[in-house]
C-alpha cells in the first residue's frame, strides 16, 4: 500500500497551515496576519511523521501561498527562517529591510 500524499491547508480559525498525511495531522506552521504580511511564529513536526522532509514541504506549500496572495513574510519561527536560507528563491518575500535581522 503506498504512503498517501500530503496536503497541506491553510486554516485561518487557528491561524496555522496544517500538513496532514492520510487524514491525519502531521505538523503546522503558526502565523499572525496583518494587511499585507505574515509572521510565521512556530513550526511543529508530529514526532511520527518526523524525519520525512514534511517539514520542508509545509513550508515550501505555505511560502507559495503567501507568494501567490502577494504577502511579506517575517520568519521569526527558526525552523521558516533556516529553509528560507536553504532555499534564496523564496528570500524575496521577506522585505529587504529586514533581511539582515532573519539572517537572509
Amino acid at each position: 500500500m503506498a504512503t498517501p500524499e500530503p496536503t497541506v491547508l491553510d486554516v485561518p480559525e487557528h491561524a496555522r497551515f496544517e500538513i496532514r498525511v492520510g487524514g491525519d495531522l502531521a505538523g503546522f506552521a503558526a502565523y499572525r496576519t496583518r494587511p499585507g504580511g505574515i509572521t510565521f511564529t512556530h513550526t511543529e513536526i508530529d514526532d511520527a511523521f518526523t524525519g520525512q522532509g514534511l517539514g520542508g514541504t509545509l513550508v515550501r506549500a505555505a511560502l507559495d501561498t503567501v507568494r501567490d496572495r502577494g504577502w511579506a513574510v517575517r520568519p521569526q519561527c527558526p525552523f521558516v527562517r533556516g529553509w528560507i536560507a536553504k532555499h534564496p528563491e523564496y528570500a524575496g518575500l521577506v522585505p529587504e529591510a529586514e533581511r539582515a535581522r532573519y539572517g537572509l
